[in-house]
């Protein structure tokens, strides 16, 4: 196995045309991803194992217990300040 720094220096002395193909290549491997992904969410929403998660938070929404999606990522930025 190798690590993400030995991969890095191959990639950097392949030929342009390669570097091309190789990032063409793991573009359709992560499409592939998020295929999967895709369908598991939609397989689990079927199925009814997230309609606990929907039912909360229509609940939530109903009693006015949400915030404002930039006041979320406003507070988990100052969880990241040193």
């Amino acid at each position: 196995m190798f690590t993400l720094d030995e991969i890095e220096t191959a990639i950097r002395q392949l030929p342009n045309s390669e570097i091309r193909e190789l990032a063409a290549r793991l573009q359709h491997y992560l499409d592939d991803l998020d295929n999967k992904w895709d369908q598991q969410l939609e397989s689990d929403l079927k199925s009814g194992k997230l309609d606990s998660l929907i039912a909360r938070a229509e609940a939530d929404i109903a009693t006015n217990q949400v915030k404002e999606l930039n006041e979320i990522l406003y507070d988990r930025c100052d969880l990241w300040r040193i």
